[in-house]
C-alpha cells in the first residue's frame, strides 16, 4: 500500500493539485519519511542482531545495505547510524513513529542530549520532546537544551589528575612457541581509540563464527595491525606485508615423504587458511643434539677402534676389568663426543649441509632457496611482484559481489587452491577482503569463479545462493 501510493504520486501530474493540496501531501511525505525512519531502524536493529547480512556473504549490515538495497557507502552508514541513534534514544524513535517529531529535528534533539550525562539523556529526550510537541522552536528548543546541559553538567574538579597519563605502559613479551602476552594500562583516549577498532573489526561474522568475544577481539586487533602494515605508513618498513616463517626440524625433514604431503603439510599447520595464498616464505630449520644417539655413535666408533687393535696382537686387547683402562675409555669417549659435535655444524649447515639438502630435495619450490646455517632459507615470494601488482590492478578493491574494501585490506587469492595444482597466473587469482578470503571463502566454503568477462560469481556452500557482480574491471596494463 505504502509503495502504491508513492507510486501514484511520484507518476501523478503535480500541477493538477490545488495548493492546499500540495501541502497537505509535503506534509504527509514528511510524516512518513520519519515513519519510515523509525520503521527501517527498528527492522535493521533485529537483522543485525541476527547477523542475517551473513547468509548473503556480506561482513556487515553496511556493506548488505550497499549491495542489496543499492545504498550508496555515505547512505548505507546514515542507515546503521540511525539505528544505533534510535537505540540509544528510545523516546525519540518513539516520536518518529507516531511522526511528532521530523527526521532531521530528532536528529538535532539527539545530537544535543548525546552530550548529556547518560543517566539524564531519557528524561532529556522526553523533555525537549514534550517542548517540540507544544510548538517550541528550533532555536528555542537548542536554547532548553543548552539550559539542561549547564545545569547538569559536573563540577570541575581542581585535581592534580592526569586522567592516567603517567601509568601509561603497554608490554608484549613471547611466550614457548611463539605465542605472545599483551599487558597494559591505557589511557582513555587510546582505550576508546582501541575500543573502536575491537568494536569495527571484532563484530560476529554470522551463525558459523563460534569463536567466543575474546577471540573475536583478538583477530579484530591482528587484522588492525595487518591493515596498518598493507598501508605503508609505517616508517623504514619494505617489501610485502605477509610472511610465513616455516620452522621445521631436521627430524621432520627426514621424515617427509615428499613435496605434495609437506605442502599439505604447511597448509593444515604451519598457517591460517589461506594465509599462505598472499605470503613469503622464510623457511627455517632447527636441530639439537640427542645425548643418546651422540653415544651410541662414540660407543661405536670406539669399538671399532678397540676390534682392530685387538686383531693386531693380544698385547692390544682391552682388559674389562682394569680401573684405569676403564678410565682411558670414558676419556677417549668424551673426546670423540666433542669431536662428533663440532664436527656435527659442518655437516648439517651451510648452503651444502645436510639441512639444506634435505630441504631443497624435499621441500619443492616453496622452499628450495639459498640456504643460511642450520638452516634458514631467504625469503621466497609465492605470488611474484610482477604478478601482484597486475592483480592490483585489475581488481582495484575486494571482487566479491557487494564489497568494496580496498586495496590495503585485500590479499590476491587462487581461485583453484594450490593444492589442488591451481596455477599461479593472472586468469586464476582474484583479490578478497580479509574477511571474504579467510572467512567466506576458507572457512564457510563459498565458491568463487572469475568469468571470461572479468566478473565474478560466488556460490554459498549450500549452492542456495549465487551473487554476481556486475561490470568487468578495467584490464590490466
Amino acid at each position: 500500500m505504502v509503495n502504491a501510493g508513492l507510486s501514484w504520486l511520484a507518476t501523478a501530474d503535480a500541477t493538477t493539485l490545488t495548493t492546499g493540496e500540495q501541502a497537505d501531501v509535503l506534509r504527509g511525505l514528511e510524516q512518513a519519511q520519519s515513519r519510515h525512519t523509525a520503521a527501517r531502524s527498528k527492522v535493521l536493529k533485529a537483522f543485525d542482531a541476527s547477523d542475517g547480512h551473513a547468509d548473503d556473504g556480506h561482513p556487515t549490515t553496511r556493506s548488505w545495505l550497499q549491495w542489496q538495497t543499492q545504498l550508496t557507502r555515505s547512505a548505507s552508514a546514515a542507515a546503521t547510524g540511525w539505528m544505533r541513534r534510535l537505540t540509544a534514544h528510545p523516546a525519540i524513535a518513539r516520536a518518529l513513529a507516531t511522526a511528532a517529531i521530523s527526521q532531521s529535528w530528532a536528529r538535532e534533539l539527539c545530537s544535543w542530549t548525546d552530550t548529556l550525562p547518560p543517566d539524564i539523556r531519557a528524561d532529556a529526550d522526553t523533555i525537549l520532546l514534550g517542548a517540540a510537541a507544544a510548538g517550541v522552536e528550533l532555536a528555542d528548543l537548542a536554547k532548553l537544551a543548552e539550559e539542561i546541559r549547564q545545569r547538569t553538567a559536573t563540577p570541575d574538579t581542581d585535581t592534580d589528575d592526569d586522567g592516567g597519563f603517567t601509568d601509561r605502559y603497554l608490554s608484549l613479551s613471547s611466550t614457548l612457541g611463539g605465542a605472545g602476552v599483551l599487558r597494559g594500562d591505557l589511557t582513555p583516549q587510546a582505550a576508546a581509540a582501541l575500543q573502536a577498532v575491537l568494536d569495527a573489526l571484532g563484530k560476529k561474522h554470522g551463525p558459523e563464527d563460534t569463536r567466543t568475544k575474546g577471540q573475536r577481539d583478538h583477530d579484530a586487533l591482528e587484522e588492525a595491525c595487518r591493515r596498518l602494515i598493507a598501508s605503508g605508513c609505517l616508517p623504514d618498513r619494505a617489501g610485502q606485508p605477509t610472511h610465513i616463517m616455516l620452522h621445521m626440524t631436521l627430524d621432520q625433514l627426514r621424515h617427509l615423504p615428499g613435496a605434495d604431503a609437506t605442502e599439505a603439510a604447511w597448509a593444515g599447520t604451519m598457517a591460517g587458511p589461506g594465509a599462505d595464498c598472499d605470503a613469503t616464505i622464510i623457511p627455517m630449520v632447527t636441530g639439537r643434539i640427542d645425548p643418546d644417539v651422540l653415544d651410541q655413535i662414540a660407543s661405536l666408533l670406539l669399538s671399532n677402534h678397540t676390534r682392530s687393535h685387538s686383531m693386531s696382537g693380544p698385547q692390544d686387547q682391552a682388559r674389562p676389568h682394569d680401573a684405569a683402562e676403564t678410565a682411558r675409555r670414558q676419556r677417549t669417549e668424551r673426546a670423540v663426543r666433542q669431536i662428533l659435535i663440532k664436527r656435527a655444524a659442518d655437516l648439517l649447515c651451510g648452503p651444502s649441509g645436510l639441512a639444506a639438502a634435505l630441504r631443497n630435495g624435499i621441500s619443492d619450490r616453496l622452499a628450495a632457496s639459498v640456504s643460511l646455517p642450520l638452516d634458514v632459507g631467504a625469503a621466497v615470494e609465492i605470488i611474484p611482484a610482477h604478478l601482484r601488482r597486475a592483480v592490483t590492478t585489475r581488481d582495484r578493491h575486494c571482487r566479491f559481489p557487494g564489497c568494496d574494501q580496498p586495496l590495503a585490506a585485500c590479499q590476491p587469492h587462487h581461485i583453484i587452491p594450490r593444492s589442488q595444482g591451481g596455477p599461479t597466473s593472472l586468469a586464476n587469482m582474484a583479490l578478497f577482503c580479509t574477511f571474504h578470503h579467510l572467512i567466506a571463502i576458507h572457512r564457510w566454503g563459498w565458491n568463487i569463479v572469475l568469468m571470461p568477462d572479468g566478473t565474478v560469481t560466488a556460490t554459498s556452500p549450500d549452492h542456495n545462493r549465487v551473487l554476481r557482480s556486475h561490470g568487468p574491471p578495467r584490464q590490466a596494463a
